[in-house]
């Protein structure tokens, strides 16, 4: 389907004003800018994915400690060891993640769950692609430090449900 637009073109002759016809236009001729849809993925939206995704992973804590209370605070501004960079040329989010694991978890095994669990997470999620996921084994965590965390943890769930 072809647009035309019209236009009124004044010309003058020896006898005066006088008007063209119509003059036809074609629409092909005139570019219009092209409409550009933009959106932007703040820094906290990929912590809350890498958060989301290790809370599905047993044997791992963040540097701040306990995943669940992680999840529930207020402010992600704050979370240690969750580094994002994102590429707007490439489109690529880089992201490096700091944490801990319990001991007697096989650290290569823990790293490639981790690793394959947050870069189907992001790209599912953003429709981005995720250049690098660098792990960072941080600190070992010991038996005895996960029990007491567990045990503190439903204490809480028992004074909430009161």
């Amino acid at each position: 389907m072809i647009h035309q637009a019209y236009a009124v073109v004044n010309f003058k002759s020896r006898g005066g004003m006088m008007r063209n016809p119509l003059k036809q236009i074609d629409t092909k001729e005139v570019e219009l800018p092209e409409t550009i849809f933009i959106h932007d993925i703040e820094s906290k939206v990929f912590q809350s994915i890498v958060l989301q995704s290790l809370s599905h992973i047993e044997g791992v804590e963040t540097l701040e400690g306990n995943l669940f209370d992680t999840l529930l605070g207020d402010s992600l501004d704050g979370i240690k060891g969750i580094h994002v960079d994102q590429d707007q040329k490439t489109h690529s989010v880089n992201v490096r993640i700091e944490i801990n694991i319990a001991y007697g978890v096989s650290i290569p095994d823990k790293s490639a769950e981790i690793q394959n669990e947050i870069l189907q997470a992001i790209s599912r999620l953003t429709n981005l692609h995720v250049g690098k996921v660098h792990i960072v084994f941080k600190n070992l965590i010991s038996a005895k430090s996960k029990s007491d965390r567990d045990a503190i943890l439903e204490k809480k769930d028992e004074l909430a449900l009161r």
